[in-house]
């Protein structure tokens, strides 16, 4: 009875165990896959540094993006990240960078050749004019070659990339075919200059020659570029639209929110568009901030951080866990490149077989050893500092007699406007309201005149002070050595005063021809040469005080100068200094042979971000001899001693001290200048002999000085208040010259 009862409970937990053993047997539920994410980014300028902060919320919540494409600044940010760098490493790179810099007109006045800074300073304007094809101006504000260098150096690892596909993160960016008003999308070939087309601004930088198309930004068709996204076939999609918004009354008050205003209503309706094809759109409060302001990188990408934060909801169901999100990070890593190619030579293309052979001398170090990019960029920038060029980049190309080799190639862009070269200037003295001085000119530079190398300068001035003068500049080899003839032709006004009165007007024209021999260096010149000069000097109203003169100028002179100051109108730091010494063998109004020597010297020390001190002095003698009343010093005027006159000085010794201190203000917009100063200095004179000495016997002087001045395109324009001893004082203004 027992066994059965056994028997009886033993078959009744069969089904059970049948159960139990099947549900042991059976597959495990598959679990769900994870979701393919395409992430698409905006254009927007300096807005777009938001999406670091998207992107650094998502990677700190695990949410991994398997596609991303982008516009503009969109399409470099998106590009990094498709390169491997994460958000972290993204903010300090773009942090780094020296913006003003990048958005530079061309070369950084420290690069420029000698040459190139002498023109910008005799010339101080911010304007280039070509004549290559017609009279025209550059294609864009910022010649692009920094940015384009930050590009090749950022991409350099990629160089044979068969596939935007074939990076870490596949990666797609768009830009516009300015020829056929098409959007063009960029998915292979080389990176650098896909990142460069899609965000070639028109009028800003210049347009990208890339496949036999001309390129320019993308947002103009397609600034949200959710439907190439969606090639990628993603399960969701995510925009990130960083765009200004239409603004109201108050914000198109300005002819800058005019055109801004226009520019977002001319792709509003292409931006809608494209937004409803994403599934998830996340927009950055930004406000007003402008598209040029890279200045604030860590609260800009706060704010797209934050907007990210405010979708937590509906995006922490695409996060994955943590084991998930290091296979995805470890597969992501593996992709990424770091080494790139020693090349096994070098090539040059953009420009005919002279130039190259020129450059391939001045660069064939770089063909043979690792790339050093910061070296490479430097020597690359000094090239373009001789003017003839808009801009160099590099890469790598196959070595077609090697294959499995490469040559670092460098491609040259010519200025498609120019050369020859005119760079206009405009220069007002207001010293004197009741005699406002004016003058207008340029100068015209032509290269390879002759021979390569060579350059043919014309300078022209028209209105208080007439000028016509004109160089021939022929190197000799290719160490800095040179030849330069030159002739003149120089009519001067100068005022003949007695105190504060002004008594005549004193007009001195100036024939003459001479030639220099020197040597060249980046930051320097010195030059040995004789000049002749046929000199005719008159007075041309008021009484007669100085003698009328007609004859020969005979001079022998030395010439050393430095440079090496950051900027050619209002430096923030650097040493300038000029020196010159003559000797006269005749001169009208001269009783003997006599020596002169003159020199000049500023220097500025940046105490901040915002302010330099500065140091400014000049001195010049006769030796002890009486110089010909044409060829003694003048002084007075604009930071010559400014509580004098123009001119009013005129002596044989002097020497003036300067010392003052320029805090900036504010900045003008990039189209019409840079910064704004508020500046006071202290000026101290001393003078002995010469024709001041007839009407003042009073040898050392002292004025203080406080004005605004600002750094205009068509050069510094000052407004300054100036008092000195007993009383004398004056308020002024000038263009076209600051020290």
């Amino acid at each position: 009875m027992i066994k059965f009862k056994k028997l009886i409970i033993q078959l009744s937990l069969l089904p059970f165990l049948f159960g139990v053993c099947l549900a042991q047997s059976a597959p495990p539920e598959p679990q769900p896959k994870p979701l393919k994410i395409g992430v698409v980014l905006s254009g927007g300028g300096a807005r777009g540094l938001a999406h670091i902060g998207v992107l650094e919320w998502f990677e700190q919540h695990r949410i991994p993006v398997h596609f991303v494409a982008g516009t503009s600044m969109g399409g470099l940010v998106g590009a990094l990240y498709a390169m491997g760098m994460s958000p972290e490493e993204m903010r300090n790179f773009l942090k780094g960078q020296k913006w003003e810099e990048l958005l530079s007109a061309g070369t950084s006045f420290e690069k420029l050749s000698f040459r190139r800074k002498e023109d910008k300073r005799n010339f101080q304007s911010g304007l280039e004019i070509g004549l290559r094809k017609g009279v025209s101006l550059p294609l864009g504000i910022s010649s692009a070659h920094y940015i384009g260098l930050l590009m090749d150096r950022t991409a350099l690892p990629y160089y044979d990339l068969k596939s935007f596909d074939d990076l870490p993160i596949p990666f797609r960016c768009v830009a516009t075919d300015f020829l056929k008003a098409q959007p063009v999308v960029l998915k292979d070939g080389s990176l650098s200059s896909a990142m460069r087309a899609t965000m070639s601004i028109p009028g800003v930088f210049p347009p990208v020659e890339r496949n036999g198309k001309v390129l320019v930004d993308g947002g103009l068709l397609n600034n949200i570029p959710t439907d190439v996204i969606r090639e990628f076939k993603p399960d969701v999609v995510i925009a990130v639209d960083v765009g200004t918004k239409l603004g109201d009354l108050q914000t198109i008050a300005s002819i800058v929110g005019i055109l801004q205003q226009s520019l977002t209503v001319m792709t509003i309706d292409n931006d809608r568009r494209n937004l409803r094809l994403a599934d998830i759109i996340i927009a950055p409060e930004l406000g007003e901030l402008s598209l040029l302001d890279f200045s604030p990188v860590d609260d800009i990408a706060k704010i797209g951080f934050q907007a990210a934060e405010q979708k937590t909801a509906v995006l922490s169901r695409f996060a994955l866990s943590e084991s998930d999100w290091q296979q995805h990070l470890a597969q992501r890593r593996a992709k990424i490149r770091t080494k790139i190619p020693v090349p096994e030579g070098l090539e040059i293309v953009g420009v005919k077989a002279e130039a190259q052979d020129s450059l391939r001398r001045k660069l064939e170090i770089h063909g043979a050893k690792q790339v050093d990019s910061a070296q490479l960029e430097s020597d690359l920038t000094k090239i373009t500092g001789e003017g003839r060029y808009e801009s160099l980049d590099y890469g790598f190309t196959p070595y077609k007699s090697n294959p499995g080799g490469s040559l670092l190639e460098i491609r040259v862009r010519e200025k498609p406007h120019a050369p020859p070269i005119i760079i206009p200037a405009v220069e007002i003295d207001g010293s004197d309201v009741n005699a406002i001085n004016f003058t207008l000119g340029a100068r015209t530079t032509f290269f390879d005149v002759g021979s390569y190398g060579s350059e043919w300068r014309i300078d022209a001035k028209l209105g208080f002070g007439n000028l016509f003068a004109t160089e021939y500049f022929k190197p000799i080899g290719e160490r800095g050595f040179f030849a330069a003839p030159r002739a003149t032709y120089r009519r001067d006004r100068q005022g003949i005063f007695t105190g504060t009165l002004r008594l005549a007007e004193y007009e001195a024209d100036r024939v003459g021809v001479g030639g220099d021999i020197g040597f060249l260096t980046e930051r320097s010149e010195l030059r040995l040469g004789y000049e002749y000069t046929r000199v005719t000097a008159r007075t041309s109203t008021g009484a007669a005080e100085l003698p009328a003169l007609n004859g020969n100028l005979n001079a022998a002179r030395i010439r050393w100068a430095f440079d090496g100051q950051d900027n050619p109108t209002i430096p923030r730091r650097g040493l300038r200094l000029t020196a010159e010494g003559r000797w006269y063998f005749s001169a009208p109004g001269a009783t003997e042979e006599f020596p002169q020597a003159e020199v000049r010297a500023s220097y500025f020390h940046p105490m901040s971000t915002q302010g330099s001190l500065f140091f400014a002095g000049s001195t010049g003698t006769a030796f002890g001899k009486e110089a010909s009343p044409i060829q003694q010093f003048l002084l007075g005027g604009p930071f010559r001693f400014g509580s004098y006159n123009r001119d009013e000085l005129r002596v044989n010794q002097y020497f003036l001290a300067t010392g003052g201190y320029l805090h900036k203000l504010s900045q003008l917009p990039s189209l019409v200048g840079g910064n704004i100063y508020a500046g006071a200095w202290f000026e101290q004179l001393g003078t002995s002999g010469g024709f001041t000495s007839q009407f003042d016997s009073q040898q050392f002087r002292a004025a203080m000085s406080i004005g605004f001045v600002m750094d205009t395109i068509v050069g510094p324009f000052s407004i300054v208040g100036t008092r000195g001893e007993g009383g004398r004082g004056k308020v002024y203004f000038s263009l076209g010259r600051f020290f």
